[in-house]
């Protein structure tokens, strides 16, 4: 689907017009590939690179505009893996248009509602914040979400809480990947926008993006360390807690099982049957004695194996 929108009085208008200064290709079809490889000169490999959403950050300087791929957080659905999604999506910024080439239609978030928009520059730049914006905001959700994950992991000591929290901490990695690669290409926009004949209001604007996005690094940061060192804690209590269970069941275990011995040894009906030309009070004792060798034979054959296992054990 293609959108076309042009500037009126710093504003974003819909229209018609394919030489507006502003067209947007949500997902393009097969014909408007073609459009894009007619009009922009953009090849197979750079529009499958703009719609993949694995591809790396980056700028490449043409003779007459430039191209860019950047890296954008999805709106998170709360989903059950708690999982916080990134993508891709392309930017070509010539002298008179900029094409935005994306799998999803929410690129333009509140431009329409912003006045100070008069040139393809500006709206490019306008994305780029808008999009730092969005990070920040989900890493807000994340902190809040980790947070309340944390509560319930205290009170249920649940395993499904602590796989949400490992989804948080892949989320966060990604999330820092992706922003440290946004990084690299407004460092690269920044060192050559004069060359670009860039505004000096554009290249103020690059040095506030580029001081926002490290403030978004340094904070993404701090959260997966904290969520890292918090998955680490509640590991460990969760470990302790079931070693707990199982000393407790095997207390259970230990005072149940000499009354199963005994209930087992007085209804042995077929011993009692081979044996009733022995007098009881002989054959039970000697069958006692009886376990109590064979326990012990067993006791010193796990040892041996055991003490023959052992690290440092000699041959």
């Amino acid at each position: 689907m293609r959108q076309s929108y042009l500037l009126n009085d710093g504003a974003l208008l819909p229209c018609e017009d394919d030489a507006a200064p502003l067209q947007l290709c949500i997902a393009p079809s097969a014909e408007e590939r073609d459009w894009l490889r007619r009009s922009f000169g953009l090849d197979a490999h750079t529009l499958d690179s703009a719609l993949d959403p694995d591809e790396v950050s980056r700028v490449e300087f043409l003779p007459e505009a430039l191209f860019l791929i950047w890296k954008r957080p999805e709106s998170y659905s709360g989903n059950e893996r708690c999982a916080f999604e990134v993508s891709s999506f392309g930017m070509m910024l010539n002298a008179n248009q900029l094409v935005l080439i994306s799998n999803a239609d929410s690129l333009l978030g509140d431009l329409h509602v912003r006045r100070d928009l008069h040139r393809p520059l500006d709206i490019l730049l306008a994305v780029l914040l808008s999009n730092i914006h969005h990070y920040q905001g989900h890493l807000k959700v994340i902190k809040l979400v980790a947070r309340e994950l944390q509560q319930r992991f205290n009170q249920t000591l649940h395993n499904r809480h602590l796989l949400q929290m490992f989804g948080l901490s892949e989320s966060l990695i990604y999330y820092l990947n992706a922003i440290q690669s946004n990084g690299a290409v407004l460092g690269r926009l920044r060192d050559q926008g004069e060359r670009l004949k860039f505004p000096p209001e554009a290249l103020a604007l690059l040095d506030d993006l580029i001081i926002e996005n490290e403030q978004c690094i340094r904070q993404a940061e701090i959260y997966a360390s904290v969520l890292s060192g918090l998955m680490d804690a509640r590991g460990n209590l969760l470990n302790a807690n079931m070693n707990e269970m199982l000393r407790k069941l095997t207390l259970i275990n230990v005072v149940f099982l000499p009354l199963n011995l005994i209930a087992g040894i007085g209804g042995m009906s077929e011993f009692s049957a081979v044996t009733q030309a022995i007098p009881w009070w002989v054959s039970y004792p000697l069958f006692v004695a009886s376990l109590a060798a064979l326990s012990g034979l067993m006791l010193v054959v796990l040892r041996r194996l055991l003490g023959a296992s052992a690290p440092g054990s000699r041959a």
